[in-house]
């Protein structure tokens, strides 16, 4: 196992410190280290059933750890569910972008977070301010230089590379810490990824710290500033990618070194 980069834990947003998560007999997380500091772009690597969706679910509130902490600037929390994890200023894009196909992009922004008025009324009897949340979705979106021809438009009607980017910038509207993309460039040609690498560079100068899931080594070796390698539910090296050390990542991918 190659030896991890050194920083001083109070500079992380984000820190993941022992994470174990068991099914049964299987053990699907054994002690699994991560940490991310606000304005750096992580990205998690692995083959198939390293254990990256188990840590990124339970970072997220989807899956409890059955051991291990998770820290937000240094402080224990408890991010029990999504919502909880929300919350903390935890926002995640997974490869299905959870957007509904028939909205526009402030409704999907939105949903389930909508700004309503008067707010001593309960919830439902509320008024939508439906204006309001397109003018603070235009402006998240100009803000992220996130091209999108017709905001009135449903997003099914969209492509697959303005789809990625508006589930993106959802994210980036309302994470105070941590972004998780989750194989944000599957499935994009090479015009729509390289959008979307733009758009997570961008990110990266909002200040939040950005956890890349990803198996484009080209895209991680242009958008990441530390590599951190799981396989087989363990943590097996850490490493800024860099050209000269691209085979080593892939050997510590595949099992050729650790």
């Amino acid at each position: 196992m190659t030896a991890p980069i050194r920083t001083a834990p109070s500079v992380f947003a984000l820190s993941v410190r022992g994470a174990t998560k068991r099914f049964g007999a299987v053990v699907a997380l054994d002690g699994v280290d991560l940490h991310a500091r606000r304005g750096e772009v992580v990205a998690l690597l692995g083959d198939n059933g390293a254990g990256k969706s188990t840590l990124i679910k339970c970072i997220t509130g989807v899956l409890r750890l059955d051991a291990g902490t998770v820290e937000m600037d240094g402080r224990p929390v408890d991010a029990g569910s999504p919502a909880a994890a929300r919350a903390l200023g935890i926002e995640t894009v997974y490869q299905d972008l959870a957007l509904f196909d028939n909205l526009d992009p402030a409704a999907n922004f939105y949903a389930g977070r909508e700004m309503t008025v008067p707010r001593w009324l309960p919830r439902g009897l509320r008024l939508v301010r439906r204006r309001a949340m397109a003018q603070a979705t235009e402006n998240v979106l100009r803000r992220l230089a996130v091209g999108v021809p017709d905001l009135g438009a449903a997003v099914g009607l969209m492509s697959g590379g303005q789809r990625q980017a508006i589930a993106v910038a959802r994210a980036a509207a309302f994470a105070t810490n941590v972004v998780i993309l989750d194989e944000p460039t599957a499935a994009l040609g090479v015009r729509e990824s390289r959008h979307v690498l733009d758009l997570i560079l961008r990110l990266r100068t909002e200040g939040v710290a950005v956890i890349v899931v990803s198996h484009a080594m080209d895209h991680v070796m242009e958008i990441a500033d530390r590599a951190v390698v799981m396989r087989r539910g363990r943590t097996v090296g850490e490493l800024v990618p860099r050209p000269e050390n691209r085979e080593q990542i892939v050997s510590l991918i595949v099992g050729g070194a650790g």
